[in-house]
């Protein structure tokens, strides 16, 4: 496999780290109103809303969980880095 093959697998693995990451955040912001405050918050919510909303017109929140932010985490934790970490592997590591 090529250089290029490799550096963006690795690129895409760190970005499903990092909307992870932002993920969280997101929802340590939901349960504490105080920390709501500024633009950033506001484009936070711009990059994780998107994905959240095709799932909750399917599986709307119930009784205050957001099952959609559960699948979304679950999709990219346990499918899409596993997926990407195998990428990762079989791209940057030569073969012997």
């Amino acid at each position: 496999m090529s250089i290029l093959t490799c550096d963006l697998a690795r690129l895409l693995y760190y970005a499903v780290n990092i909307y992870t990451l932002l993920m969280f955040v997101y929802a340590v912001l939901s349960w504490i109103p105080d920390l709501r405050r500024g633009r950033w918050v506001y484009v936070l919510g711009s990059i994780i809303e998107p994905v959240l909303q095709p799932i909750r017109r399917v599986i709307p929140p119930m009784g205050g969980l957001d099952l959609a932010f559960l699948i979304v985490l679950l999709v990219l934790q346990l499918l899409v880095r596993p997926a990407l970490a195998t990428l990762v592997f079989n791209s940057c590591v030569p073969l012997l």
